[in-house]
């Protein structure tokens, strides 16, 4: 007799002998095997429609999956990370298919789905163009509307060989060849068009509801550059069709506040061919905003007792090979000379300022008293970065940070890292950024053995001991494995640009290693020599995507404290001109940084060139406000003018400048 459970779920009673548990506790139980979709169905008619795919047992699936034996079941909707990945790398299938019926002789190399949409990289014969989109776009409608179904299938590594170099697919071959013995090969079919790829996908590809192609890129093959440059089509997809829209319309406003456009076009940084990539120029409104940054950051440490050095921003290789880079990170790294001569004397541009600042711990013998031992530097870096990963102020090959190391003992480890973690957030606070980040755990791999230093005990240690510091200061954080620097794990604060880009911003480190190699130590209060741990820190991150980001925050309109220009001074008629640049020296001396406009040009044509320029305060002065020592003041993003006297002015930007303002 079976017996028969009757489960009081959205009104539906069901039986069975397999129990399934739902994301909510609830159990339910099926009779016989039956997909996820039907089971979904079997809960609601309404789940089951706007399903895109499930968990099984906590693993990814789609919903064609057969549940067959106990299990945790879980439905995903478009409302899901995972299930939006889903979906959208179905549409990056679709996009794929389309390719190869207008373009039967492109290649194909790899299509994943990314945070806002897709991509697929492709090696066309005859490369093509933004304007092709459109005919690409047309043929995907035709394939969505033809609601293929999505079928997986199963070869062996000499059959999926095969079936790819019947298709003269060779990115698809590599990428055969290098999976692990033990690797299931899978495929996805769709009408006449097959994939490799470890999926899963919808139903079919009428699911897609609405979708845009937004981009054609180049992209090297697996973003190496000595590799050969393929076509890379951005796009992107939602259930919605209002969804899609709010998206492509919030894109329009993030054109306008790229970083790349206005910090071009407002006169912060340049770019030269014949510099090269990664190379940016700074000019005077760049440079002047940096340089106000750079010395309210050192002002603001010194306060907070570290030490100020100055390093040589090269060494030899023994340095590196002492630290761990050479063998490490010796990729990331300029090198002059040849590293495959070990008798030669070769040098590299530093990536990172710990061995030199170590290298001054190590001068003088150190007591318990001494420390925490807190050095700080603006230090310039240099990283071999791909050409590929270029972007304006965000990826450089040469930037400069607010880099900082603390020697601290194992007892003053947590208070310390506390202390950096509120340094950052002061900082951020300070240039208006910290709503706008996210807390990332990185961790290390422990399958990645070139990456990492290897020694399992100490980094299970250091990642317990950073995790229990985060949960203390209650820190709420995702898990990044993979992502530790090669000598300790990582609290990464994360932000993303105006395209929606992730990039670490600010990191603080815990690192139990580099003490060991550098052979630093201290004389503990018993007269004992003890290895200090070590906290690796940035207050303010790289001082170029700062500035990057404050851009894109502001759209421009910096900051007053920040503003490389905080005030303009626009003589009325020819005649206050004098009084203009005699009001300008005032304002210079008093610390205000000001420009004169004396042109021959009407007050109307001298505010609008102003306001072009997002200056935080317009100073019109004219008969009447000469004569009377007043000035009329426009304050950046209001329309009336304040008449104000000359000193009173003065004494209002300072205080807003010592108070930070954000306007």
């Amino acid at each position: 007799m079976i017996l028969q459970l009757f489960v009081g779920y959205m009104g539906i009673a069901l039986g069975g002998n397999m129990k399934i548990i739902l994301k909510d506790g609830n159990v339910i139980e099926i009779e016989k095997p039956i997909s996820a979709f039907e089971l979904a169905k079997s809960i609601s008619e309404g789940l089951a429609k706007a399903a895109v795919a499930c968990k099984i047992d906590g693993k990814l699936c789609a919903m064609s999956d057969i549940v067959d034996s106990d299990c945790n079941f879980e439905v995903l909707t478009f409302a899901d990370e995972e299930g939006r990945k889903v979906y959208r790398h179905t549409c990056s299938h679709i996009l794929a298919q389309a390719i190869k019926n207008i373009f039967p002789t492109a290649k194909l190399a790899i299509g994943p789905a990314i945070e806002n949409g897709f991509y697929y990289d492709i090696d066309f014969k005859t490369p093509i163009t933004f304007e092709d989109l459109e005919r690409i776009e047309k043929e995907m409608k035709a394939i969505i509307k033809a609601k293929y179904p999505i079928e997986r299938f199963e070869l062996s590594r000499k059959d999926a060989l095969k079936l790819m170099s019947e298709f003269d697919e060779p990115y698809k071959l590599e990428l055969i060849n290098e999976l692990p013995d033990d690797a299931v090969i899978s495929f996805y079919k769709q009408g006449d068009f097959t994939d490799l790829c470890a999926g899963p996908h919808l139903h079919n590809t009428g699911m897609i509801k609405a979708f845009k192609l937004t981009s054609l890129t180049g992209a090297y093959w697996r973003g190496n550059e000595k590799n050969k440059m393929l076509s890379r089509i951005y796009g992107t997809c939602f259930d919605k069709k209002s969804d899609l829209q709010d998206y492509l319309t919030q894109m329009e406003e993030a054109k306008k506040r790229d970083h790349n456009k206005i910090g071009r076009e407002l006169g912060y940084f340049m770019t030269d061919e014949n510099i090269g990539q990664g190379l940016p120029l700074l000019m005077p409104k760049g440079a002047k905003t940096i340089q106000v940054l750079q010395r309210f950051v050192e002002d603001t440490e010194a306060k907070q007792g570290y030490m100020l050095t100055k390093t040589p921003y090269m060494a030899k290789r023994e340095l590196y090979q002492i630290s761990g880079h050479w063998d490490h990170y010796q990729d990331g790294m300029f090198i002059m000379g040849d590293a495959n001569d070990p008798k030669a004397e070769v040098f590299a541009l530093r990536p990172m300022t710990c061995p030199f600042q170590y290298t001054i711990y190590n001068n003088g013998l150190k007591s318990y008293r001494d420390l925490p031992c807190r050095y700080g530097e603006t230090s310039t870096l240099f990283r071999n970065e791909s050409s590929g990963e270029m972007h304006g102020l965000i990826r450089l090959r040469q930037f400069t940070i607010s880099e900082g190391h603390l020697v601290c003992t194992p007892e003053q480890l947590e208070e310390e890292f506390k202390k950096c973690v509120e340094l950052a957030k002061y900082m951020l606070t300070a240039v208006g950024l910290q709503d706008d980040i996210s807390y990332r755990f990185s961790k290390y791999d422990p399958k990645d053995t070139e990456k990492y230093i290897q020694d399992a005990d100490t980094w299970n240690s250091a990642e317990e001991t950073m995790g229990k510091i985060l949960d203390h200061l209650g820190i709420k954080y995702s898990i990044g494995i993979g992502e530790a620097a090669f000598y300790g794990p990582k609290l990464d604060i994360q932000i993303k640009n105006v395209w929606g880009k992730e990039d670490t911003l600010i990191t603080i480190q815990v690192d139990m290693f580099l003490a060991e190699n550098f052979d630093m130590s201290y004389i503990d209060e018993n007269g004992d020599k003890k290895r200090p741990y070590i906290i690796h820190r940035t207050s303010i991150g790289c001082y170029e995507r700062t500035l990057a980001l404050v851009l894109e925050k502001f759209a421009g309109a910096m900051p007053l404290w920040l503003a490389p220009t905080q005030v303009k001074v626009l003589s009325l008629t020819d005649r206050t001109a004098e009084n203009a640049r005699d009001y300008a020296e005032k304002l210079n001396a008093a610390g205000i940084r000001v420009e004169v406009d004396n042109r021959s040009e009407t007050i109307g044509y001298k505010i609008r060139s102003a306001r072009m320029e997002k200056v935080p305060y317009i100073v019109v002065i004219g008969d009447k406000e000469a004569e009377s020592g007043n000035v009329s003041v426009k304050r950046r993003g209001e329309e009336n003018s304040n008449i104000m006297s000359e000193d009173e002015f003065v004494l209002q930007v300072l205080r807003e400048v010592k108070e930070l303002k954000l306007f």
